[in-house]
């Protein structure tokens, strides 16, 4: 399987490129980059990233401004723009497959609910792991800023692209993947972190299946206190999580200043 992937000097790029050894892979980034498979490329000028496209059978869009605080003007070129070109150019060049990574931001005003407020605080007192109603696929969304913003877009462009075109997208509202590859950043990421074996099954599913039509999937690992629904992504491309962040507990606890 012939596979570009933009943003491939980020974080998940990386990580995308060491699991996915099985295809032919190539990379697209406008900053340094440590493997000689990534060309580079601004993904705001279409026709200069264009030739990079030629069959691809699949496109993983990364490449994206990733702070979750970034104001209008930092998001709307590289996350709207960007985005655009980076579905068209998959049209243009006939490929029939778009992975995207969303976000969880696309719906992170629920945490501002309860019982998700108590949860990404760590306040766990009268819940029960999954004795709560999980946020879905299909909930209203509620974004929490312009990133965001700029990423329910990017969802909203490939609904469009595969009813209007018939390109498949997965869209993958990402949870936490950070450089220490644990939850042992912050409380908030015992329910959210995804570790780098689980978003990696996740792509390579996404990949493999038959038939994919158009999906929203929470890219999140089986953690105990997950507010995210799997089980979507189960049923529908076999994803099968194998990480909790509950693993961590103890050496988190540890790592707490004394109260």
């Amino acid at each position: 399987m012939r596979i570009l992937i933009t943003g491939s000097s980020g974080l998940i790029g990386k990580i995308l490129f060491k699991s996915l050894i099985n295809h032919e892979l190539s990379g697209l980034d406008k900053f340094e980059f440590d493997n000689n498979k990534s060309f580079h490329g601004d993904i705001t000028d279409i026709d200069s990233i264009l030739p990079f496209f030629e069959n691809t059978d699949v496109v993983i869009h990364l490449a994206a401004n990733p702070n979750s605080n970034a104001d209008w003007e930092s998001v709307s070129d590289t996350n709207l723009l960007g985005t655009y070109n980076v579905f068209e150019a998959s049209r243009l060049s006939k490929c029939k497959r778009v992975i995207f990574a969303s976000s969880n931001h696309v719906v992170g005003m629920y945490e501002l609910v309860k019982p998700y407020s108590s949860i990404v605080a760590g306040n766990y007192n009268n819940l029960s792991p999954g004795s709560y109603d999980l946020v879905d696929h299909k909930v209203p969304i509620r974004p929490d800023g312009h990133y965001g913003i700029s990423k329910q877009y990017g969802e909203s462009l490939g609904r469009f692209y595969f009813d209007k075109f018939g390109i498949e997208f997965a869209c993958i509202r990402i949870g936490s993947v950070n450089t220490s590859n644990s939850p042992l950043v912050g409380v908030r990421q015992f329910a959210t972190w995804c570790s780098y074996r689980d978003i990696s099954q996740l792509v390579q599913k996404c990949i493999d299946i038959e038939k994919l039509g158009f999906q929203i999937f929470y890219g999140v690992s089986n953690n105990s206190w997950r507010f995210w629904d799997i089980n979507h992504a189960r049923s529908t491309v076999g994803y099968d999580p194998q990480d909790n962040a509950e693993i961590y507990r103890t050496q988190f606890e540890k790592l707490k200043p004394p109260s």
